[in-house]
């Protein structure tokens, strides 16, 4: 069997070789969707892998977490998440990540894993409100993310349901990457490029965005649109344009919803979506999603 590994000891060159082999076998039975009990046992008794300095390792839930969001193994998630919350997101290895920060909600935008991103935003409610902003905030590396924040992320890569989730339990749309672009700049320039694709989902990530941030919301890009003024009205509507720019105050609808959502705990999004008195058809996203 691939995953059959042995206990290596010493630090030479045969048993980093090992270190290496036993290493892949616990990253291909996560890839293969093995049961979680499998997963655990070869993560705490048998496998281990090569940190810097010849030090050898096992895998922390961290470092487990991160595999089961590449992989989208959701039971393994849920099981790490709901057995170690604390230490599940907290900073991996050097080995996982270029800086001293937990990539976890990230990488779970990055690669479009909303099941799991939502039993992450869940466990994280259930922190200190300090670690909880923090984890929900976290700039990531200014050398090789740009500081964006998981919000960012989710505007950059047009993730509409990344987006509501994060947002609706407490992300900050105001934050600015290291270039001083916030999540809503970040959203417009992929608005801006041409050709036009995924149009639908960007305006959706936009309206989105309109039900979470502060009245007269600052952002680097308004003198752009003004500058540009009927380019900008074609890509969004006059409608939107006039509302971002502050030429128009928010429609009665947009603030109807910001009232409405902003009713509605963390601890109780997005399900409580569904009781909103709305029809269904306007209300932000149909996400049916398992506590």
């Amino acid at each position: 069997m691939p995953w059959s590994v042995r206990w290596v000891g010493g630090c030479g060159a045969e048993s980093q070789k090992q270190c290496k082999k036993s290493s892949f076998a616990f990253y291909q039975a996560v890839r293969d969707l093995l049961p979680v009990w499998f997963l655990e046992d070869m993560r705490t008794m048998e496998v281990f892998h090569w940190e810097d300095g010849g030090k050898v390792s096992v895998y922390s839930p961290s470092e487990a977490l991160l595999y089961a969001l590449v992989h989208d193994h959701q039971p393994y998630a849920r099981h790490l998440l709901t057995k170690f919350p604390q230490s599940a997101l907290s900073v991996p290895s050097q080995s996982f990540s270029c800086c001293q920060s937990a990539p976890h909600l990230a990488m779970a935008v990055r690669y479009n894993r909303v099941r799991v991103l939502f039993r992450i935003l869940k466990a994280i409610q259930a922190f200190p409100p300090g670690d909880r902003a923090g984890h929900l905030d976290r700039r990531g590396c200014g050398r090789v993310e740009g500081g964006q924040t998981a919000l960012h992320v989710s505007c950059e890569l047009v993730r509409p349901e990344c987006l509501l989730l994060l947002l609706g339990h407490g992300a900050s749309p105001c934050l600015r990457d290291s270039a001083g672009n916030t999540p809503l700049d970040t959203l417009l320039q992929q608005i801006s490029h041409m050709p036009a694709a995924n149009m639908r989902a960007k305006l959706l990530c936009l309206d989105c965005l309109f039900f979470f941030v502060p009245q007269d919301f600052q952002f680097a890009m308004k003198q752009q649109l003004l500058d540009n003024r009927q380019q900008w009205q074609d890509l969004l509507g006059e409608n939107r344009f006039q509302c971002l720019v502050g030429l128009a105050p928010p429609s009665l609808f947009v603030r109807a919803m910001r009232v409405l959502i902003r009713t509605i705990s963390p601890e109780h999004f997005p399900e409580a979506l569904d009781n909103l008195p709305l029809p269904h058809f306007l209300k932000p996203l149909d996400l049916k999603l398992e506590s």
